[in-house]
């Protein structure tokens, strides 16, 4: 089994990257491979709304050129897909919402190439907005008719300066419970 995480952060390794990483450790105790892909740097494009994925029918995206198609090749082998953003103005980062409009669109124009699969949304905060863009990340998972995975609370850290995640106690314990949940999801479906 294998779960991939998108880190959709314009830091590389910062808060975000810490949250998945909570719980990276718990999937991977129990023998579930991880894979962190950062879309910081990569830049990629909006959605141009040409439908050419509908007539291409190739489970790509006709803009070949930033990292989306092998986010696309990523999330169509992995079993479980993480989506993780900061909070921006209430919301998902322009990475991570790059990544959702042009991944749901090339789904659906493929046969929805993500149905059942396992998803689960990481957001961290400064001090609020978390709650909007972790429902943004999960419009993304129902629209594609995945299985969300949840916790024991949202799963939100709380830090602006680098590392201040390490000191959200409830935000590492409900990326920790996140973990144990998913796993025995995943153990569940491809036992």
């Amino acid at each position: 089994m294998h779960v991939v995480a998108f880190n959709g952060s314009a830091r590389k390794n910062g808060n975000t990257a810490m949250m998945i990483g909570y719980l990276f450790e718990e999937l991977e105790k129990e023998g579930i491979s991880t894979e962190l892909v950062q879309l910081s740097g990569e830049h990629p494009h909006g959605c141009i709304a040409c439908y050419q994925c509908f007539k291409n029918k190739n489970r790509r995206c006709v803009v070949t050129d930033d990292c989306i198609n092998s986010c696309i090749e990523k999330m169509e082998t992995a079993e479980a897909i993480v989506m993780a953003s900061p909070t921006y103005i209430a919301d998902i980062s322009t990475e991570t919402k790059a990544l959702i409009d042009r991944a749901a669109m090339t789904a659906r124009a493929n046969g929805d190439l993500f149905k059942r699969k396992l998803g689960a949304a990481i957001v961290t905060q400064r001090r609020a907005g978390g709650v909007h863009a972790f429902d943004s990340i999960n419009h993304f998972f129902t629209i594609s008719q995945m299985i969300v995975v949840g916790s024991s609370y949202w799963n939100i850290g709380m830090g602006r300066e680098k590392g201040e995640v390490a000191e959200d106690r409830e935000g590492i314990a409900t990326m920790r419970d996140l973990g144990g949940n998913m796993t025995w999801l995943l153990k569940k479906i491809h036992g």
